[in-house]
């Protein structure tokens, strides 16, 4: 059963494997095949190995911008082709799933997003208490390490949970491209009647750069489900979407050459400007240790047991065909830039069905944060171990909840984590003075959440194309006649489409109509 599974799911793929295979023998063929894989791999050695090299060179910010500037153009390129995407793939995606399997798999998706979700942030949480990185570092502070102190100004609980609401529903779609919704606050003097004078705090709306992905990806998907409900008017939208998408995933497919390039130059100029390494990793180092470790543990054990659990089949198998997307998450930190490649690679190297991943990747990118969790979890307990608080079980269930609810709202931006930790500590009460440290080794520790991030999402979407497919062998007697009917259904549409003329006649002219068809059919044809 197992096999017969394995060889349906990746069906396409191994037969394109064969077939470039039987040019090229052996080895020329698996160099073909996996050439971008080990260009990607390569190019982050040689970042290192470039980083490590102009480091001696002592450059100055200038000089260092410009090194990073190839890397730059990677991030433009990978930041532009995201809103046709998300948007053509949820339309499309929501519009080909019918109404049913669309509320099944959506349910089984949400389910896996906040299962994951917290597993996660309760295994960072017991992390947190076992390997306790922040009893040692009582006596830091951040002018020590050369830091800005600067903190951002904390919102009230309530406040960003409304926030993550109202971003749900965007007041304008075409602003919503490039504007976030925040709220703000200012400070209102109030006249009392004794003389003195109060001070009190009044939210404010305001805009904030930054693509408000989740409004965006709630309007596709209910577009998308519109369209389908139109039904004959519905198609050509479809259609136009659903070509949209390809030629996207076009573009997305030669970016892709110029990843190891950018991530090259990416990595290169991080390890350039780094401060003092040594200092960092003394100082930080249990905390780093302990975060990354949640990440291993939660991305090489937990998410492939839970796929194991699903689908019975090796997960580090599919996770192999998935480097050259895990690679771009760990040099670009971010997830939504990793959403171009990712989705091609599942389609391709692990023959997941388009349909399910242009439906969940997108909106797990968005939504599915586990390494974000572990990160806030462990940053979380961190700082309330450098302020010798011990937490309360009360406090523990607030963070993983709190935790699990704004990882959806952190959009898949670097450093989006940071705020999201500052509202965590102002729901349990802690001073959020201490963040600075954790945006000191944000940008190592970023890299590995991403990673797990965007593992996470693909292999939901191995998980439900699996059940998704275990479905279908159940339905395929009832399919296949009714694959038969649309497609007679389709063959008469693009009849009629050819000559407009068809549907107008009908109705005007005396004749019975039916004649009239077949000869202008005749014609056309």
């Amino acid at each position: 059963g197992k096999k017969a599974g394995n060889g349906h799911a990746e069906g396409p793929a191994s037969e394109r494997q064969q077939q470039r295979e039987g040019g090229g023998g052996g080895c020329r063929g698996f160099l073909r095949r996996n050439l971008l894989v080990l260009l990607t791999v390569s190019g982050v050695v040689a970042g290192v190995a470039l980083g490590a090299a102009v480091r001696g060179l002592s450059l100055g910010p200038a000089q260092i911008s410009y090194l990073a500037f190839p890397g730059e153009l990677l991030l433009r390129m990978l930041r532009m082709v995201i809103l046709p995407l998300v948007v053509c793939s949820l339309v499309s995606g929501a519009a080909s799933l019918d109404t049913r399997s669309l509320g099944r798999l959506g349910g089984i998706a949400i389910a896996y997003f906040l299962g994951t979700t917290l597993l996660a942030s309760a295994l960072a949480v017991a992390l947190g208490f076992i390997v306790r990185p922040g009893a040692g570092a009582s006596a830091l502070n951040a002018p020590e390490l050369g830091l800005p102190g600067a903190v951002p100004t904390s919102k009230e609980t309530v406040d960003s949970f409304l926030d993550l609401v109202r971003n749900l529903f965007p007041s304008n779609l075409v602003a919503a491209a490039f504007q976030t919704y925040a709220t703000d606050y200012k400070m209102l003097a109030r006249n009392t009647t004794s003389g003195n004078i109060t001070w009190e705090k009044v939210p404010v709306g305001t805009e904030i750069e930054g693509m408000n992905i989740l409004g965006l990806v709630l309007f596709a998907l209910v577009l998308g489900v519109a369209l389908k409900k139109l039904g004959h008017e519905g198609e050509d939208l479809i259609r136009f979407f659903n070509s949209f998408n390809e030629a996207t995933m076009v573009m997305v497919s030669w970016i892709m050459w110029y990843v190891p390039i950018g991530i090259m130059f990416l990595v290169g100029s991080k390890i350039v400007e780094m401060e003092d390494i040594v200092l960092l990793v003394t100082s930080l180092g249990k905390y780093i240790f302990a975060s990354i470790l949640g990440h291993f543990i939660h991305g090489g054990i937990i998410l492939p047991l839970i796929y194991f659990a699903a689908t019975r089949q090796n997960p580090y198998r599919f996770l192999l065909g998935l480097i050259t997307p895990l690679a771009t998450a760990f040099a670009t930190c971010s997830s939504s830039a990793t959403l171009p490649s990712m989705i091609k690679c599942v389609e391709e190297n692990n023959g997941v069905d388009k349909r399910i991943s242009r439906f969940i990747l997108p909106i797990g990118a968005t939504v599915n944060m586990d390494g974000a969790a572990i990160f806030q979890c462990m940053a979380t307990v961190f700082i309330a171990q450098l302020n010798n608080v011990d937490l309360n079980p009360g406090q523990i269930f607030t963070i993983l909840v709190t935790a699990t609810a704004s990882s959806v709202g952190a959009a898949g931006v670097p450093a989006g984590g940071v705020l999201t930790i500052a509202i965590i500590l102002e729901a349990i009460g802690l001073p959020t003075n201490d963040l600075s440290l954790i945006l000191a080794v944000d940008w190592i520790v970023d890299r590995t959440t991403t990673v797990v991030n965007v593992e996470g999402d693909a292999l939901g979407a191995g998980i439900l194309n699996y059940l998704n497919e275990k479905a279908n062998k159940e339905k395929e007697k009832e399919q296949e006649l009714k694959e038969v009917n649309i497609e007679a259904v389709a063959n008469n549409k693009s009849e009629e489409e050819t000559s407009p003329l068809v549907t107008h006649k009908t109705p005007v002219s005396n004749t019975p109509s039916t004649a009239v068809d077949s000869e202008s059919k005749e014609s056309v044809l």
